[in-house]
């Protein structure tokens, strides 16, 4: 007697696109940084006002994208990767840029 044999068949789940979008912030915010670093040692340390301002904009993106990865969370029946890389990368970014900005006050 053959035992019958069950087919499952998984459907291929989409990725959050609130998930992505905060990737895309993360990496935007990573490549800011990345310039304001290569900017602030070519002026040596005398950036002023326009390094300023571009680490303004990177900070609010990697908070913005931090919440944005948080709530894609709630997403039913999505990928959740882009979540998670989008949640750390932005948490992470946003703790430096907050510490280069509390830095820069003192």
């Amino acid at each position: 007697m053959a035992g019958k044999r069950y087919k499952y068949d998984f459907a291929k789940k989409k990725h959050s696109p609130k998930g992505v979008i905060s990737s895309v912030f993360a990496g935007i915010s990573l490549g800011f940084f990345c310039i304001a670093a290569v900017a602030s040692l070519i002026f040596h340390g005398k950036g002023g006002m326009y390094l300023g301002a571009l680490g303004l904009i990177a900070m609010g993106l990697s908070i913005y994208g931090f919440i944005l990865g948080l709530k894609s969370f709630s997403e039913k029946n999505r990928d959740q990767l882009f979540c998670k890389i989008g949640s750390a990368g932005n948490g992470v970014l946003m703790v430096i840029w907050l510490g280069l900005f509390l830095a820069g006050l003192a």
